[in-house]
């Protein structure tokens, strides 16, 4: 029985990243062996086990067939006789196909592997120094999910370029129809991640470059192509401005409801409609119609696409906000449902302050919505509403009554702040 390190945690050692998880395979041992040690079974589809002290992963070496189209479609082989470069091979980058004795490894917060001590069959170390994301062998063929593994690492490793032969394998697995299979828990959790990793645009841009963003997100693929407003620098189409503001939501270390949002806000510009450009009339209604449906196909959560729902109805209200007077502003507030969340809120005036700094020369601009009506929302939570309703309650007011008197106390006290 022989352990090794494996993967991601030598990958991020040898570029002096630190932390992150590790894991572990173990070669010529059986379930049976592992128990005996107290590792805990946890593996439902392939024999890994935890730890009994560190709780890390261990999984046995094993090897995997293609028995069907998609994700799920495997058949895994795993028995002492698998070796550890089998093991290796059925990886997906060279850059996570390498290994280390269990031995030769040290403490992971300063630790950097010996490189000759490597097992390293395909090139990992090269393609690392080459800051090339290559396939291990043919077998990334069978697994589409590699596809979005490889454009989220474009994303985490911003000067790592995919290389050719790749690229081409992944175009053929997208006209294969592998892509079609995915299952949609996978999709978004590899579109979340990726859309948190340190330039975002740079996973979609490999998944135009193979086809499959165009199966994925249709709605976002529509964007390239399409001129911006007149106002909104037309040098640049929608879908470049859309990379622009996904980037800055990342140098801002917006959240991950933020990003989404940020992604669809804008999927309504897909048209080619005459009636619609150049203005892109009515836009922010068929986004929130587009977003439903990408929400409903990759089953997104609820605190998420609700979020994405109130910017894409509401980010051009918001960009035009400091023409609004108290009145409007309150409603716009009341549309937002500001009073009763106003975390989302915030979060909500972030998006739209990527959207407007999203653009060519702004990146740097200030965004004064944001200020003015964060200060709006605090003077209309700062009244005390109860004083009113029972004053609304003493002069025979009810229901409706008694919130349009609340309403026009917190208007009041919007147009007081906003006077300041």
């Amino acid at each position: 029985m022989q352990t090794y390190l494996v993967g991601g945690a030598i990958r991020d050692a040898l570029l002096g990243r630190s932390g992150g998880d590790r894991d572990w395979v173990v070669v010529g041992a059986t379930p049976e062996q592992m128990q005996q040690l107290g590792f805990l079974p946890v593996g439902r589809d392939f024999p890994v086990f935890l730890h009994p002290r560190t709780r890390e992963e261990y999984a046995l070496a094993r090897t995997e067939r293609k028995s069907g189209p998609g994700y799920r479609g495997f058949v895994v082989h795993a028995s002492p006789e698998v070796t550890l470069e089998e093991d290796l091979g059925r990886r997906d980058l060279t850059i996570n196909a390498m290994a280390l004795p269990q031995e030769q490894v040290g403490d992971p917060s300063h630790w950097r592997p010996d490189p000759t001590a490597l097992v390293d069959p395909f090139g990992g170390q090269a393609d690392l120094k080459a800051r090339r994301l290559r396939h291990v062998t043919d077998a990334f063929r069978e697994d589409p999910v590699r596809i979005l593994r490889i454009a989220r690492f474009a994303a985490r490793f911003v000067d790592f370029e995919v290389a050719a032969d790749t690229m081409v394998l992944m175009r053929e697995m997208v006209e294969a129809g592998e892509v079609d299979a995915l299952v949609p828990e996978r999709v978004w959790q590899e579109l979340a991640r990726g859309l948190m990793e340190a330039r975002p645009s740079r996973m979609f841009e490999v998944l135009r470059a193979c086809g499959a963003l165009a199966v994925l997100l249709p709605e976002v693929e529509r964007l390239w192509g399409i001129p911006q407003p007149a106002a909104h620098h037309p040098e640049i189409d929608t879908g470049v401005h859309l990379m622009m503001v996904l980037d800055l939501a990342a140098r801002l270390g917006a959240s991950l409801p933020v990003r989404f949002a940020c992604l669809v806000h804008d999927l309504g510009k897909g048209t080619t409609d005459p009636a619609v450009l150049p203005r892109h009339i009515g836009h922010e209604q068929r986004s929130a119609r587009l977003l439903a449906k990408v929400c409903e196909r990759w089953r997104v959560p609820v605190e998420i696409r609700e979020l994405a729902d109130v910017v894409a109805r509401e980010h051009g209200n918001i960009h035009r906000s400091g023409d609004l007077n108290p009145t409007a502003v309150m409603r716009l507030l009341l549309r937002c449902d500001a009073i009763r969340r106003p975390a989302r809120f915030a979060e909500a005036l972030l998006a739209c302050e990527c959207d407007a700094r999203g653009r060519l020369g702004l990146e740097d601009a200030p965004y004064p919505q944001r200020p003015r009506l964060a200060a709006a929302l605090a003077a209309a939570l700062a009244v005390d509403t109860a004083p009113i309703a029972a004053a609304a309650i003493a002069g025979g007011a009810e229901g409706p009554r008694i919130a349009e008197a609340i309403g026009q106390a917190r208007t009041a006290a919007i147009a007081d702040a906003l006077a300041r």
